[in-house]
């Protein structure tokens, strides 16, 4: 059964639902974990890309800094939410 005595809603601590809603601008800590994964994925970036021109005889339409750029943009937000 639910214990309807507890509130632990949100709106029981003071928040609303459009407080929870908004974004807030990246943090300085944000940014730097950002630096690192970037850093950190374009070698590998840059080496699997080179590998698809080889194998593939033509230039990827997308380049090594814009796949590190796009690594580092799925993973930073991961690390925040976890």
């Amino acid at each position: 059964m639910t214990d309807f005595a507890a509130q632990t809603t949100v709106e029981a601590r003071g928040h609303t639902a459009e407080t929870f809603r908004c974004h807030k601008p990246p943090r300085t800590e944000f940014y730097i974990y950002f630096a690192v994964i970037f850093l950190a994925t374009l070698p590998l970036s840059c080496l699997t890309w080179g590998l698809s021109a080889v194998r593939q005889m033509r230039v990827p339409a997308k380049g090594p800094i814009a796949r590190a750029w796009s690594q580092a943009r799925i993973i930073t937000p991961m690390i925040f939410s976890a």
